[in-house]
């Protein structure tokens, strides 16, 4: 043989090599790529998941803080319904110390203890439903206790008398107004 057949063949094998080591390169690299691929869309899903997760907890954070807000602001509900008849009670005795022009001193007393009473439960959220004679009955925002004939057309349907007023603590009605209606 000669040098140049020799050449030859040395230099076919390489060619041949080369391009087999090519395309196991270029394998290497498309699942390289493929992998790489996977775990990227793997490290998205997982972000998401953390997203989300995230978001609930937040979510949670809110939910729970405006529920405990909630709680505080009604926490007393108990006590409060617990005075509402001492109220009460004040605002009967003041009734009759009025129509007794004798008991001045007494009246002044009861009052003065009535107000600071009534201002201490403000201060904690109770508030008055105001109901008037004459307001036109509402059964989400009375409750009625009788009815009776109405004493004029302009009447009926309508509050005649508050037999027990109500209360709200907060935004939360907790003693309805108690009234007697004018029947139809």
């Amino acid at each position: 043989m000669s040098k140049k057949n020799k050449d030859k063949k040395v230099e076919e094998p390489q060619v041949e090599e080369n391009s087999t080591t090519t395309a196991e390169a270029i394998k290497e690299e498309s699942e390289k790529i493929s992998a790489e691929a996977q775990l990227q869309d793997q490290l998205a899903a997982e972000k998401d998941k953390f997203m989300r997760l995230f978001a609930e907890f937040e979510n949670y954070k809110k939910r729970t803080n405006k529920e405990r807000i909630e709680l505080f602001k009604t926490a007393s509900e108990g006590v409060m319904l617990a005075m509402l008849p001492v109220l009460d009670d004040f605002e009967r005795a003041l009734m009759h110390i009025e129509e007794d022009k004798e008991a001045e001193e007494l009246r002044k007393g009861v009052l003065l203890i009535y107000n600071k009473l009534l201002t201490t439960l403000e201060q904690k959220g109770l508030s008055k439903i105001e109901v008037n004679k004459g307001d036109t009955f509402n059964a989400d925002d009375h409750e009625a206790v009788t009815q009776i004939p109405a004493p004029s057309e302009d009447l009926k349907g309508k509050v005649i008398d508050v037999v027990e007023r109500g209360y709200r603590l907060g935004d939360k009605v907790i003693r309805f107004p108690k009234v007697v209606i004018g029947q139809a």
